[in-house]
């Protein structure tokens, strides 16, 4: 955390317009209201658990000091996709956050299933430019409830843009029973399953898709993943071609090879290959995208949805390569998968709105 004394624009440090009574902690065990018996904003209630400076405090330790509220340009409306930013807020550098900025956000499921949100919110500039987007994941959201989450920033150290906004950037969900997971609880199938953030370079893209025995039992494979692509809205993506190994979107993908016997015990993990090119020609059609893809291990197994984020052009064509053994793979306790490359953190959906 810089050590230098954060301030507010002075624009901005008279203009508290931001009502913080009533707000949510995401952490659990949070007061309802986020606001103490004077009304002020509680830091522990905006300030994300992993921003505190005490790490992982014990209950009685709690960041002190009052982050200054930011003014928004309006807190009505539905949001994006039923997510909607509710507060933003500059903390001090006395304040026990190790947070510059954070900002509070609502999450609303409009559907008829439980279903897990990954929400992209961006910080942005006075003049609307970006100067950080950060992820967070809310897990099983019941259909017509609303949770609260908190995402929070610091700015590197040297001049950096001063934040005065913020927006949702992207929001992304899957059914709360087909969420992948790189770790913690094992699911009743026995192992975790999870897509990495992947590679671009020069229109090709390369995302790994990943699998750990979390289980007790040996579990095996043969073969190529089952692949469904998905729409924006998850409805099944038609007239792309899933070609067997990846060598003929490029043979540097690691893909390729015949499918052989993959036997797995408990803690063990194997590894797949998405691979396709951002190629658009003219007069050949529409580009299409497929955020969403959903993935079963091997045939009867029980699907998981991924994002891989699919931008195919207009090639009409997604190399999937076979299961292999992950050499690198280190995990030794069964419920936990190795570390992947930055993961959305995880916000419990325990408190439903008000």
């Amino acid at each position: 955390m810089p050590t230098a004394s954060r301030t507010v624009p002075a624009a901005l440090a008279g203009a508290l317009l931001l009502a913080a009574c009533g707000s949510q902690s995401a952490s659990q065990g949070g007061d309802a209201t986020g606001a103490g018996g004077d009304g002020r904003v509680r830091a522990d209630a905006l300030c994300p658990s992993d921003f505190s400076q005490y790490g992982s405090p014990p209950p009685s330790v709690t960041p002190s000091g009052t982050p200054t509220p930011l003014p928004l340009p309006s807190l009505h409306g539905p949001g994006e996709d039923g997510v909607k930013v509710t507060g933003l807020y500059a903390w001090g550098a006395e304040s026990g956050c190790a947070a510059d900025f954070s900002a509070e956000f609502e999450v609303t499921n409009r559907g008829t299933k439980a279903a897990t949100y990954t929400v992209t919110i961006g910080f942005l500039t006075g003049s609307g430019g970006a100067v950080d987007n950060v992820e967070k994941t809310v897990e099983s959201v019941g259909p017509g409830r609303t949770v609260k989450g908190t995402v929070a920033m610091t700015e590197p150290t040297g001049d950096a843009p001063e934040v005065s906004g913020v927006e949702v950037i992207k929001v992304r969900s899957v059914p709360a029973d087909e969420a992948p997971s790189a770790s913690g609880p094992c699911p009743a199938s026995g192992v975790h399953v999870y897509a990495d953030k992947g590679d671009a370079a020069m229109g090709l893209r390369v995302v790994g898709l990943h699998l750990v025995n979390c289980g007790t039992e040996t579990y095996r494979l043969n073969g190529y993943p089952e692949l469904e692509l998905l729409d924006e809205d998850h409805d099944k993506v038609d007239g792309v071609r899933i070609l067997q190994g990846t060598d003929r979107i490029s043979t540097a993908t690691g893909g390729s090879g015949s499918p052989q016997p993959v036997v797995l015990r408990p803690g063990e993990a194997a590894q797949s290959t998405l691979a396709w090119r951002n190629t658009t020609e003219a007069g050949v059609g529409d580009p299409v995208d497929a955020p969403y893809v959903r993935v079963r291990a091997k045939p009867g197994a029980g699907p998981v949805v991924v994002e891989p984020e699919l931008d195919l052009g207009t090639t009409g064509q997604l190399g999937v390569g076979p299961w292999k053994r992950d050499e690198t793979h280190r995990g030794t306790d069964t419920d936990t998968a190795r570390p992947m490359p930055p993961y959305p953190s995880v916000v419990p959906s325990s408190f439903p709105s008000p």
